[in-house]
Parts: structure tokens; sequence; C-alpha cells
């Protein structure tokens, strides 16, 4: 915090208050947003479509092998995280009702 305070003139070196008069008002004044440039001219939307479509065409499909894999390892997981969840708030609710003697 000293170092960020120290290049923005608000603390001397030695750590003591900067006198208002060592920072300058360019310090303080807004800075202009820079302006965005056209990267060309608009594209048709069926151009965009036929452009999207060859896209899509590149992409590196997953087989249904693949998919129903990938499924069984995410489901699987789901499954521990919430029983991993349920054992903890389980745990957590018989320690405090005994703590409290409910």
């Amino acid at each position: 915090m000293k170092r960020m305070m120290q290049r923005q003139g608000q603390v001397e070196p030695e750590g003591s208050f900067a006198p208002a008069t060592a920072r300058t008002d360019s310090d303080d004044a807004p800075r202009p947003a820079p302006a965005r440039t056209p990267s060309g001219p608009r594209t048709a939307p069926a151009e965009f479509l036929r452009e999207v479509r060859g896209e899509l065409r590149r992409v590196a499909w997953p087989t249904r092998e693949e998919v129903a894999n990938y499924s069984m390892v995410v489901l699987f997981t789901l499954v521990l995280l919430v029983g991993f969840i349920f054992l903890l708030n389980l745990g957590f609710s018989h320690a405090i009702s005994a703590l409290f003697g409910t």
C-alpha cells in the first residue's frame, strides 16, 4: 500500500504524507476510452451461416462411445460428491445436536 501511494505521489519516500501541491491534476483526470476501429465490412447473414457451417465441419466431434464413457465418469463423480457432502452434513448435524443437547 505504501509503494502504491508513493507511485501516486501521496506519500514521500521516507513515509510522510506529500503536500497537496506535489500532486498533479493530470493524475486525477479520467483517461479517454480507446477508440474502437471496425475490423472490416459487416458480413451478410447468409455468408455468416456458411462460415459457421464450414467451421462446424472441422470440429473433431466425439464418438457415441466417448460420449457415453465421459457421461458415466461425470455421473459417478457426481454420485460420489453428493454422498460425501451428505455424510458431512449428517455428521455436522449430529455433532451440533450433541453439542447443544437437543
